[in-house]
């Protein structure tokens, strides 16, 4: 069984719709489990529990969130090496676009990558003109249907990973998949 924890802090709720989207994206792997935890009740129970992570934070001057950031200075600064392995993404929201959210997202899978997590981009577009290298970005809350594609097939290729890799499910690596869609008939 897949777990999935969608870890998120949203002080105007459009990281909480992203995060939402990310659940949705990952409950379409078979045999995954999605838990969705704001901030304000997440435990590091919860990191524990999982075996892939999606961070999500609003873009603040470029950086995660000063609540994400005390979340694992603080919360999580004991479990430092109980974690190593996991797998991680992240996504964040800004009030527009050049709001430096791909830098939020780097600096979100840097402090993951500190704590040993394997974290990843996304080389698939999302839509015509949206890719996913550092993560889910959108500027304010997810419209549309680019946005809120992207925000799912985040989580979905977060489930994909834990899959194949935590659990050797090997027909759910992207590129099996890719390879079974383009055989003919």
């Amino acid at each position: 069984m897949n777990r999935i924890l969608v870890l998120y802090d949203s002080a105007s709720g459009n990281v909480a719709k992203m995060a939402r989207l990310v659940g949705e994206g990952a409950a379409l792997i078979p045999g995954t489990e999605v838990l969705l935890r704001s901030l304000d009740e997440a435990s590091a129970d919860d990191v524990l529990w999982c075996d892939g992570l999606a961070v999500g934070s609003p873009t603040n001057m470029g950086l995660l969130s000063w609540k994400m950031k005390r979340f694992w200075d603080e919360t999580m600064r004991e479990h430092w090496m109980r974690i190593d392995g996991k797998i991680a993404c992240a996504f964040s929201s800004a009030g527009g676009w050049g709001g430096g959210m791909e830098l939020a997202c780097q600096s979100i899978l840097t402090v993951l990558m500190n704590f040993g997590f394997l974290v990843f981009g996304v080389t698939d577009y999302a839509s015509k003109t949206l890719t996913l290298h550092y993560g889910a970005v959108v500027a304010k809350e997810p419209r549309g249907e680019a946005d809120e594609a992207a925000c799912r097939l985040l989580g979905q290729r977060l489930a994909e990973w834990v899959a194949t890799y935590i659990h050797g499910q090997h027909e759910q690596h992207p590129q099996t998949k890719m390879a079974e869609r383009k055989q003919p008939g």
